[in-house]
């Protein structure tokens, strides 16, 4: 079963959360990040993205930006922008984006609980991705965003979430973006400790890079530690987990550079040869699942395809389709983890993203996709298969500062 635990980190003082919470690192370039903080040295970003805070064209994975993410990690705790919690905790963390909200709760993971599948995954990482974060959370011994878990609902810890909800919160506020953040402080939360006991698995939703280094630092911590019990702090890392039913996934979309040599029409031709029918005028968006959008030459064109009877989990969805019958084979994407040709652009970001790349010049054909759903992610992740990279993309985003996880 499901391990967790309150732990006695750190967070904003009461009144600068709305300073302090940044998005999570890797939604946005260097150039975005320093744009969201210009004028806020209180911003979490200053340590989850410290080339920020160094010249320009400092290399991102340089001695010099872990070095400046420490400097920046303890000034806010000298200056009382980070306060440490007089005793262990965990929260309940609420976010709402237009009509929907959504609640989880924020404690601590056990690193085993992950390498014994008791916490699911489903996507690979990416080496330098992974050596990034593994670094950067050594570096500060300190988790400073939680990863993003899901669980199958039950109405023990429903029932407990709904009475917590009923104190005053910590912190409330509304981001530039619009979306609403509403944390609850729980001294202890044993009864949801014990709830969590009968929770049989978790699932990475959102967060594999963060999972995956904080565990790689929790091993490294051990080795390095003859007296090791288990219990140290570093044997845990941070994580918000919120029931299957409340999570939203949004689209994550393709864009490729080029057609691999081929003009539009032979391109076209291509797909049609490829068992993929083509519809003109189809619209922008997808109506269901074994649909795609194509945008193609100022065009959008629908893309349908027979379902493959003994296709398993994994090739089923809409993306691995996509990718097996014509990014590999047709415009010679063959590993999108690694390919330059290839961008991906989250749903949040709409279609009129897609068109603009293409139309300027940045892509020469781009695909909006239907949304991976939670019931697939958790079927995949049951099977112990692996999904296709950037398969979904979630929102609301959790923002990482309220709540921070040290060892």
């Amino acid at each position: 079963m499901l391990r967790v635990k309150p732990f006695q980190g750190l967070r904003p003082a009461d009144d600068l959360a709305p300073l302090v919470a940044c998005v999570p690192y890797d939604v946005v370039d260097a150039k975005e990040a320093a744009a969201l903080t210009e004028g806020n040295s209180k911003s979490l970003m200053h340590v989850d993205r410290a080339e920020i805070d160094l010249p320009a064209g400092t290399d991102p994975y340089s001695d010099a930006v872990y070095q400046k993410a420490r400097e920046n990690f303890l000034a806010l705790q000298q200056t009382g922008t980070l306060v440490r919690e007089p005793e262990p905790c965990i929260y309940l963390y609420q976010q709402r984006m237009g009509a929907h909200v959504q609640t989880g709760i924020a404690l601590t993971c056990h690193i085993e609980d992950y390498e014994r599948d008791i916490i699911k995954k489903h996507e690979k990482t990416r080496r330098d991705k992974e050596d990034d974060r593994t670094r950067l959370i050594g570096t500060i011994s300190a988790n400073t965003g939680p990863v993003f878990l899901t669980y199958r609902d039950t109405a023990e810890l429903d029932a407990l979430v709904a009475e917590a909800l009923k104190g005053k919160p910590l912190f409330d506020f509304t981001a530039p973006d619009g979306i609403g953040h509403t944390v609850w402080r729980i001294p202890g939360g044993k009864a949801f400790v014990k709830a969590f006991g009968q929770v049989p698995f978790s699932y990475v939703a959102d967060g594999h890079h963060r999972t995956a280094s904080a565990v790689r630092v929790g091993r490294e911590r051990r080795e390095a530690n003859p007296a090791h019990t288990g219990e140290e702090p570093y044997n845990w890392f941070l994580c918000v987990l919120f029931p299957a039913s409340q999570l939203r996934i949004l689209p994550y979309n393709r864009c490729v550079h080029d057609l691999n040599g081929q003009t539009p029409e032979a391109f076209l031709e291509a797909v049609k040869a490829a068992g993929f029918t083509l519809t003109e005028n189809a619209g922008d968006t997808p109506e269901q699942p074994g649909q795609v959008r194509m945008y193609l030459g100022g065009k959008w064109y629908g893309l349908g395809w027979t379902p493959q009877a003994d296709a398993n989990p994994v090739e089923r969805l809409d993306v691995s389709v996509l990718q097996d019958r014509l990014l590999s084979p047709i415009l010679g994407v063959d590993d999108p983890r690694t390919s330059k040709r290839i961008d991906f652009i989250g749903g949040i970001r709409g279609t009129s993203e897609l068109e603009a790349r293409v139309n300027d010049g940045r892509g020469a054909v781009a695909f909006s996709m239907y949304p991976t759903t939670v019931d697939q992610l958790i079927d995949i992740a049951d099977a112990s298969q692996i999904m296709p990279p950037k398969s979904t993309w979630f929102e609301p985003k959790l923002r990482s500062g309220l709540f921070i996880h040290t060892f």
